[in-house]
């Protein structure tokens, strides 16, 4: 807690589960007791989003995940969902978690994760980081899944501003075919304006950054005069931009605006990172409600 702020975080996943703000939600989370649904705060490592046949190479040797999305023959979301974090330092606007992810099948490598949340007067801000502590390299990617309301009943007449110069388009398999240019498409948010019946489930690329490197991703809702931005440093590529047509526990009620590495299918495509032994990667991200505006 911080002020009126107040965050939940969750052991299993790391994940964010609430995030409140005078009273309001800022995070449409799940209650205490329950599984989070829909991917809803949850850390996505060592890769976001699907992978195709949940299959990759590696240095000429082949690798085999589970299929944990059946229904499109992809593994989704990484390896670290739904696993118990450690807990370390702690205090009232600040927590600090770690987790070794050892050797498993499809993914044989060793790294230490770790993640930190703080609430500042600016909002709430999450530090991550990977080590890879085993013997060989590694691919390495990660994201973060929030869904982010403004207090309407569907995000149809929010505003949104998504500061990206391309888009990809993806299959019925949710795997990119084409990375193309917002320009004259419906996925063109450059400029703030409501999202209406547009139907997201993209990624976002190319970002615009300010002077201090980071990308905003803006959404207002001017009925009720709220507003919120959420911010990603340079180590974040790309943004997944999400209304959740498809899952009836979300279908466009709020915004999934996930921070991204990396694109989807990035271990085959190649464009995860690569770890050798020893070595370490960073980001970071965050939310920042505004102040409510009143009219009138």
């Amino acid at each position: 807690m911080l002020g009126d702020q107040r965050a939940v975080v969750t052991e299993v996943g790391a994940g964010l589960r609430s995030y409140r703000v005078g009273g309001d939600d800022v995070l449409d989370g799940y209650p205490a007791g329950s599984m989070s649904a829909s991917g809803r705060g949850q850390v996505l490592a060592p890769w976001p989003n699907r992978l195709e046949d949940g299959s990759y190479e590696l240095d000429g040797r082949r690798h085999q995940l589970p299929l944990s999305e059946p229904a499109t023959h992809t593994a989704i979301h990484g390896l670290v969902r739904w696993a118990r974090w450690t807990i370390g330092r702690r205090d009232e606007s600040s927590v600090f978690l770690e987790h070794v992810l050892y050797p498993q099948p499809g993914y044989p490598f060793t790294v230490a994760l770790s993640l930190e949340y703080a609430l500042s007067d600016g909002g709430l801000a999450v530090h991550s980081s990977a080590t890879n502590v085993g013997e060989g390299a590694c691919l390495f990617g990660s994201g973060a899944h929030p869904y982010l309301t403004v207090g309407t009943a569907t995000v149809d007449s929010n505003e949104l501003c998504v500061p990206a110069d391309t888009v990809l388009r993806s299959d019925e398999r949710g795997l990119p075919v084409e990375r193309l240019a917002v320009d004259g498409t419906e996925f063109d948010f450059r400029a703030s304006r409501p999202i209406g019946p547009t139907v997201l489930d993209n990624a976002f690329g190319d970002l615009r950054r300010g002077a201090d490197g980071l990308a905003r991703v803006g959404l207002r809702a001017p009925e009720s005069g709220r507003a919120v931005t959420l911010w990603l440093d340079e180590a974040f590529a790309m943004v997944m931009v999400f209304t959740g047509d498809t899952l009836p526990d979300v279908n466009r009620r709020s915004l999934a605006i996930e921070p991204m590495t990396c694109p989807p299918n990035a271990f085959r495509t190649g464009e995860a990172l690569r770890l050798e032994p020893g070595a370490a990667t960073a980001a970071a991200w965050g939310i920042a409600p505004e102040p409510i505006v009143r009219s009138g």
